[in-house]
């Protein structure tokens, strides 16, 4: 009898802890952010981004993430009592890991749309930006019109891909996109194709950093100028809030215009 009860008082003890842990599991996944507090207190939100867009974000020699983007989060959420976690996922994960909750804040030089505001909030503007079309040195194209024909490299859905389909057309065969902007300029090299676009600061940083290849850029007033903003998933009022908060601050104590050398209004 005693033998019986004591294993009877086990089995209810297991079955005890199997339900506080099926309890915890499903507590931890009901949230829809991924942000968490860190030891010292402090809320750490999840960042993601696609690291091959310099002078913006990039990998250095010791792997950590560096660039514009870095810096500026870095002073919002100093200003701000947060920490952030850099999270190198690529391009079009960004998009899909902010909505679905996985990260908190998309910083990848995303640039601000009618189209991706359907589905997404976005902080005020930090940076201005402009598409630039990128030849060989011995090219003879010399305005976006002249492109209506030829074949383009661009980052996939990026708005150098959206201006490429605006003028060709959203079924021309003759786009190629490509998960980052330095392959897109890579395949124009290799003679894939005739021309590459893409961001101003990239294709500026791109050239300066290969120097041996004989690049030409050209301006086109057809371009538009374009504004980056910091990304959350729609809805998320407190986070955005947060951030517009900071950035209207180092925007005032002059903190955005010494990591971007530009003085934005």
């Amino acid at each position: 009898m005693k033998k019986t009860g004591w294993m009877l008082l086990m089995i209810i003890a297991a079955l005890t802890l199997a339900l506080a842990g099926c309890g915890t599991k499903d507590d931890a996944s009901s949230g829809s952010s991924s942000s968490e507090d860190g030891g010292d207190g402090k809320k750490v939100y999840k960042v993601g981004t696609e690291a091959t867009f310099a002078p913006f974000e990039s990998v250095d020699d010791s792997g950590k993430i560096v660039g514009i983007d870095v810096d500026i989060l870095q002073a919002i959420a100093d200003e701000m009592d947060f920490e952030v976690e850099w999270n190198n996922i690529g391009w079009e994960p960004v998009f899909q890991t902010i909505k679905n909750g996985e990260t908190d804040i998309g910083a990848s030089g995303i640039t601000i749309t009618e189209e991706r505001k359907e589905s997404f909030d976005f902080t005020e503007p930090y940076y201005e930006s402009q598409l630039l079309i990128v030849v060989k040195e011995d090219s003879k194209i010399k305005s976006l019109d002249e492109l209506k024909d030829k074949k383009v490299s661009v980052q996939i859905n990026a708005t150098g891909h959206m201006a490429a389909k605006k003028l060709q057309g959203e079924a021309s065969t003759n786009i190629m996109a490509f998960e980052s902007q330095p392959i897109a300029i890579q395949e124009m090299l290799n003679g894939n194709v005739d021309a590459a676009i893409g961001d101003n600061a990239v294709v500026y940083e791109y050239i300066k950093a290969h120097p041996d290849q004989k690049l030409k850029v050209i301006e086109d007033d057809a371009f538009e100028k374009e504004y980056y903003g910091f990304m959350v998933q729609k809805g998320n009022k407190e986070l955005l809030d947060k951030l517009n908060e900071g950035l209207k601050k180092i925007k005032e104590n002059g903190k955005l215009k010494e990591i971007t050398g530009i003085d934005f209004e």
